[in-house]
């Protein structure tokens, strides 16, 4: 025991000596104790990182991103600043020419004369008919209006290949809401809430077959440009002058705009001529000794006055009760005052001066 307790002292007496003689900087050191930190409290300089025998490699800075040259619009740039992130700003122009190229695609128009072409069993008045009821139903269950206006996309382009009898138009009506339902709202109605609020006319069964053909037909491409698509950004460069919004002005244009789904005739235009349209009957309607047209709105919409000039007749036919008096679903909508603003009752003067049609 002895000799070993003499060779330990010997050992450690040796390991001294030599750690003494070793220069300073290799001497050995003890890893210092690690500590738990929160990823938001490091450090940034290395002055206050603790040390330790492995290296750590410093986090890269973010790059800053390149900033886009600068293109001048050819026009005033109304949507540069919305703060409305629905609006996409930085990328409005090319959404706009997108959604302009979509909506002269063949297979999302119907054909104009469909009624006469396609249909045998189906009428003009029978068609207006099932779009004022539906306007009912979507104030029933509260849809939004893109809805509403998908809705009876759906039912034109459906009806411009499909020849269907008049008992099946109301199945057609609904399986139509049913999917742009699915697709707009966040808590879309069941199939049984359609089924009733048809008197239970037709089964559930009946009304998902009608769903199924609708969207083979649509090649499950569910999306389409509309008139309410267009109206959101021309209202807007309609009041872009003024501090506020004008909410009588953004009533009256849905107001027009859902008049305009009653009328079999205004399916030959495009949504967004019908969308132009109704911004320059709304600003004629608000300030009739105006001319409701200007060279920021040409700009936005891609249309001149003269280019408007059918469309905005037939609105104002509407809007003054010469065309679709039966039909009174929309009409009642846009009378209250709480919601709309009784945007329905505006008196627009009987006849559009010829002159307001004039190139701006």
């Amino acid at each position: 025991m002895d000799n070993k307790e003499n060779h330990k002292r010997v050992t450690r007496a040796a390991k001294k000596r030599a750690a003494s003689s070793m220069p300073e900087s290799q001497s050995p050191q003890l890893p210092a104790t690690k500590k738990r930190v929160v990823l938001g409290e490091l450090p940034n300089s290395q002055s206050n990182v603790v040390s330790n025998p492995t290296p750590i490699l410093e986090p890269k800075k973010a790059k800053c991103r390149l900033k886009k040259k600068e293109v001048k619009p050819a026009g005033p740039n109304i949507d540069a600043d919305t703060a409305d992130p629905q609006m996409c700003g930085p990328y409005a122009s090319e959404i706009f020419e997108y959604l302009r190229s979509m909506e002269i695609e063949e297979k999302r128009r119907p054909i104009p004369d469909y009624l006469e072409k396609i249909q045998k069993d189906v009428t003009a008045n029978m068609r207006g008919i099932l779009v004022d009821w539906l306007v009912e139903v979507s104030e029933e269950y509260k849809l939004v209006s893109d809805t509403l206006y998908l809705t009876i996309s759906y039912i034109d382009r459906f009806l411009s290949s499909h020849p269907i009898n008049r008992q099946r138009l109301q199945l057609l009506g609904i399986s139509c809401m049913l999917i742009a339902a699915k697709y707009e709202e966040i808590s879309p109605p069941h199939v049984e809430d359609f089924c009733y609020i048809t008197d239970n006319t037709y089964k559930k069964e009946e009304v998902v077959k009608m769903e199924s053909d609708i969207l083979k037909f649509l090649n499950f491409e569910m999306g389409n440009p509309t008139i309410k698509t267009f109206l959101r950004k021309f209202t807007k460069a309609a009041q872009d002058d003024q501090k506020s919004p004008n909410l009588q002005l953004e009533f009256l244009g849905c107001y027009l705009g859902e008049l305009s789904l009653l009328d079999y005739s205004c399916i030959r235009f495009l949504p967004s001529m019908v969308a132009a349209s109704i911004v320059f009957l709304s600003r004629f309607t608000k300030r009739p000794k105006l001319h409701p047209w200007n060279s920021t709105l040409q700009h936005c919409t891609g249309y001149r006055p003269s280019d408007l000039r059918d469309c905005v007749l037939a609105l104002h036919d509407l809007q003054l009760n010469r065309k679709g008096g039966s039909l009174v679903a929309v009409r009642d909508k846009y009378k209250q005052y709480k919601q709309f603003k009784c945007v329905a009752t505006l008196a627009s003067p009987p006849e559009i001066p010829t002159a307001y049609f004039d190139d701006v």
